[in-house]
């Protein structure tokens, strides 16, 4: 159709196309798993479940369960202290649940996997 020297630009369209619609599902599918993680986190931990679906109420909650006060995780929107505050958290949490320093790195690097087996493995909330 549109076609300069032969190249046709509708096979590219639809590759990219087709690339972004997997890559939206790949996004959606990690969402979920992380919402179901963080409902069973928060059951856990004593918090209402529901606070999982709830956007700057879940960081609240997790900042809230990992380091006691909910309202540190305004520390997020600080630049430079926002690209660390949510790995100490990570941290803290691992730490809140009775795990160690190495199940802190796996929720930062892996967070969705780690946060599941977090939520439902028998680790207890000793907060």
């Amino acid at each position: 159709m549109y076609s300069d020297y032969g190249y046709d630009y509708g096979a590219g369209t639809a590759a990219l196309t087709a690339f972004y619609g997997m890559y939206s599902i790949v996004v959606i599918i990690i969402s979920v798993l992380l919402i179901i993680g963080l409902w069973k986190l928060f059951v856990k931990a004593g918090e209402p479940g529901w606070a999982a679906i709830v956007p700057f109420y879940n960081s609240y909650v997790l900042f809230k369960i990992a380091m006691g006060n909910g309202w540190l995780f305004l520390l997020t929107f600080i630049p430079c202290v926002g690209l660390i505050a949510p790995f100490v958290a990570y941290f803290m949490l691992a730490k809140k649940f009775g795990k160690g320093t190495g199940f802190g790195v796996g929720l930062v690097l892996l967070t969705p996997i780690f946060l599941l087996m977090l939520a439902f493995g028998d680790a207890e909330y000793e907060g």
